[in-house]
């Protein structure tokens, strides 16, 4: 099942690409590509949300969270759940994880993909 995102999360999808953060940045060069084992999309529009990394394969989303975040802990919680309902899991790494130790990070989502991915989909 595809995951689509409201139109006014498809349009804030758009503006947030443009504007990646610098840990944002340095994560979506580390993933893009199939690098972590699957394919990622940046800034993805999944219901009234836009996550900073989907993979549909995995069913994974991976948030990276600084000062700039624009979302509390209440509506993270709200929207957790949300994904949560859809089958996502929600990888919450702080920016600063991502600038200090890029890849740890990219081997920690790797590993996650990794045990969210169908056996079927190992045997290719």
């Amino acid at each position: 099942m595809r995951i689509k995102g409201t139109s006014k999360a498809i349009s804030r999808a758009r503006q947030l690409r443009r504007q990646l953060t610098k840990p944002e940045r340095l994560l979506w060069s580390a993933l893009k590509g199939d690098k972590a084992g699957a394919r990622f999309r940046c800034q993805y529009p999944a219901g009234p949300y836009v996550l900073d990394f989907y993979c549909a394969w995995a069913r994974l989303c991976v948030e990276v969270d600084g000062r700039t975040h624009d979302f509390t802990y209440d509506s993270d919680l709200r929207r957790d759940s949300y994904l949560r309902g859809l089958g996502v899991l929600t990888m919450r790494i702080p920016a600063v994880e991502v600038s200090r130790n890029l890849d740890g990070v990219v081997r920690m989502i790797a590993a996650q993909v990794a045990s969210r991915t169908p056996a079927s989909a190992l045997l290719r």
